[in-house]
């Protein structure tokens, strides 16, 4: 593969909804521009960058995948990202690593909500996009209501460069507005051949009023190119490509394509446009990154060869014989195979051995790559994504990619037993490849919890465990983290006595036990005047009570916010020691606590629910039926439907993304936060202790 500079290179992110059919285009460009030598197939499971076991059983794309197309001397880095929700960080990752967004929608389908979404992140990123209507050669495919889906649900900005000749089974061609010339497609052929022709005379009225709409839109960005427009001068072919290219990096306007990736009619045709429109690495704004591997200070950032090193690693994969694989964007300078860099996020060094550029599965070995491009790395030994890998001399670190927040939580066993170790070994490894994975272990519940986009997500990541790291685990509701307290006060005595024929036991005390605010922990109030306990066994008592209180009284969680007064007792002076004070104290709670109106208590969450209008009542209407308390409503920040913010128990709230997706059609988002604990309704409460007895009966049994 040829040396490419930074100018001479194109990054681009493949997004949208599933099934619009990006894997496949990307494919299709990577072939059409020779840089494969087989048109692959996601229904065949040949798709260049879906190639993991999951990908090819399931016939979608579950993690980010590259490719590369060499076309008009320019190298493009092309990265397929998975349209589903549950795969979102990757998306997300895909965009962090490209100077672009190519925003594929499918012919059929239309705007979906993956669509909506992935446009707003690469706004929000200031990224140009490209829209590509996919799929043109299906059954009621639909060029101008797709388009007018665009205006309406996403941009007023979209403005076709290129519209069809003809649409569904009669889909032949393109024409370009630019070169105001037709491309109609060998029929049967496999690699975009085509006849340009001059605009075919029943489609030059359709032809005329795209071209205006589309000098309209660039000459509206340009006061230079306005004034020649209201001037009637025309705009040539060069002025509408740089005016075009101008708007696409300032967000003013947003190309529009089409094509049928499967019968590569149209890819060579947006290759080109790729090249002649998609800004490079060189010509985007800096970025600003941290100086000094403690981030004091901050530095500009530009994509030019003569600067230090820096690169962001944006994905690592795990791959059987070979280990871990880092992909990484170089923002600044360059880096030569074997070289020595530093990690600044870790404070560590690394050797870049066997430097690559993927090519779906494959990797090509280079011994160069430049400021702007992509590459990849196997076997480093602490790297891990999100880290930046830059020089010691020049460290800095780049602002890590934002990974989406957890929406579903799950607690996970070993199906075998003596497989835990192995299990947490798996889990933290595909926390390496996935930081919108999870994992932890709840000491209250004493369960590993693993969490992550959706139940979808979760399922693959049960898949790759048994096949990568040989463990089967069973996913389960996880425990909800309930406590007790007491809403009331009593006293009483605990009282240990033991006589084993030679040194016996003896500790005597005298509790009163009462509530306390909430929040407030425990007290331990030592009231022993005259020394009817020795001072040195007080303590003791402190300790009995707390290791009671942690087994609770109701059903077996802890108990909190509760004050204890030790009054009285009394003391043998041959007998007594630290343990049998101890065992008072848990005889003196067990004794007392029953006395003092104990109750269960339920984590609480704050939750905030972003919806459309229209599904407004449907919400408000799910978290009341989940015993919620509607706190208020208001309009959305961001203008896009109205915000919920409820009180809701945390143990009605599982997999509650899921339901939100399904009533809201996958456009309601939420997030969450404990706001604390609050008494359980009796009723409520009851069914938690039968439940508890029931596991406690259980566990005695075994």
């Amino acid at each position: 593969m040829r040396d490419y500079d930074s100018s001479n290179i194109r990054n681009v992110a493949v997004v949208g909804h599933g099934a619009s059919g990006k894997t496949t285009l990307v494919d299709a460009l990577a072939f059409v521009s020779g840089s494969t030598k087989r048109h692959g197939s996601v229904k065949d499971g040949t798709a260049i960058t879906d190639h993991s076991p999951e990908e090819i059983e399931r016939g979608y794309s579950i993690s980010l995948g590259c490719a590369t197309a060499e076309w008009m001397e320019t190298k493009i880095n092309f990265i397929d990202t998975p349209g589903y929700l549950d795969f979102h960080g990757d998306a997300v990752a895909g965009l962090a690593a490209a100077d672009g967004a190519l925003i594929v929608i499918s012919a059929t389908g239309g705007v979906e909500v993956g669509t909506e979404k992935m446009f707003r992140e690469a706004v929000e990123r200031s990224d140009p996009v490209f829209f590509v209507i996919s799929l043109m050669d299906k059954e009621n495919a639909s060029f101008d209501r797709i388009y007018t889906q665009v205006k309406q649900k996403l941009t007023s900005k979209v403005v076709p460069v290129e519209v069809p000749i003809g649409e569904g089974p009669s889909f032949r061609g393109v024409m370009n507005l630019f070169s105001k010339r037709a491309y109609i497609y060998k029929k049967g052929t496999k690699s975009g051949e085509h006849e340009e022709t001059d605009i075919p005379a029943e489609h030059q009225a359709s032809f005329d009023r795209y071209y205006q709409e589309l000098i309209e839109a660039i000459s509206a960005t340009d006061d230079t190119l306005l004034e020649r427009y209201l001037e009637g001068l025309e705009i040539g072919r060069d002025e509408a490509i740089g005016g075009m290219k101008e708007a696409m990096k300032r967000g003013d306007l947003f190309p529009l394509f089409c094509v049928s990736p499967e019968l590569t009619y149209g890819v060579p045709a947006l290759l080109t446009e790729i090249v002649q429109l998609m800004p490079s690495a060189y010509d985007m704004e800096e970025l600003h990154a941290f100086k000094g591997a403690e981030g004091d200070k901050t530095v500009e950032i530009h994509a030019r060869d003569t600067n230090p090193f820096c690169a962001l690693v944006f994905k690592t994969l795990s791959e059987p014989h070979v280990g871990d694989v880092s992909y990484f964007r170089i923002f600044s300078g360059s880096v030569m195979t074997g070289q020595e860099v530093f990690n600044a996020t870790r404070n560590g060094t690394e050797k870049l051995g066997h430097l690559s550029v993927a090519q779906g599965k494959d990797r090509i070995e280079v011994n160069r790559l430049r400021a702007g491009d992509i590459g990849c790395v196997a076997k480093l030994k602490n790297t891990h994504t999100n880290d930046t890998l830059s020089t010691r001399e020049h460290p800095v670190r780049l602002p890590q990619t934002r990974v989406p927040e957890p929406l579903v939580s799950f607690a996970i066993h070993a199906a075998a037993r003596g497989e835990e170790e192995k299990l947490q070994s798996g889990l933290h490894r595909l926390h390496d490849e996935d930081p919108t994975f999870g994992t932890h272990y709840n000491s209250e519940t004493h369960e590993t919890i693993v969490s992550g986009q959706g139940e979808r997500h979760l399922e693959v990541a049960l898949g790759k465990l048994k096949r990568k790291y040989g463990v089967q685990a069973e996913l389960t509701k996880p425990k909800i983290a309930y406590r007790e307290t007491l809403k009331g006060r009593g006293e009483g005595q605990g009282r240990h006595k033991k006589q084993t024929g030679g040194r016996g036991q003896f500790g005597d005390c005298w509790v009163r036990m009462m509530s306390a605010p909430r929040g407030s922990g425990y007290v331990f109030d030592d009231q022993i005047v005259g020394g009817v306990i020795p001072g040195k066994f007080v303590p003791a008592v402190d300790r009995g009570i707390q290791e009671a209180a942690v087994r609770g009284i109701v059903a077996g969680y802890p108990l909190v916010d509760f004050r204890v007064e030790l009054f009285d007792g009394s003391y043998h002076s041959v007998d007594s020691n630290e343990m049998s004070f101890k065992m008072a104290g848990i005889q003196a709670f067990k004794t007392v606590a029953p006395k003092c109106r104990p109750v269960l208590l339920e984590p609480l969450d704050e939750i905030m629910v972003v919806t459309p209008d229209e599904y407004l009542g449907d919400v408000m209407g799910d978290l009341s039926s989940r015993r919620g308390h509607i706190q208020g409503t208001e309009a959305a920040t961001d203008g896009r439907g109205m915000l919920v913010r409820a009180i809701v128990p945390q143990a009605e709230l599982h997999l509650y993304a899921t339901d939100l997706n399904s009533m809201t059609h996958g456009r309601g988002s939420f997030s969450c936060r404990l706001r604390g604990y609050e008494e359980m309704p009796a009723e409520a409460a009851q069914k938690v202790i039968a439940e508890s007895s029931k596991e406690h009966k259980e566990m005695v049994e075994v």
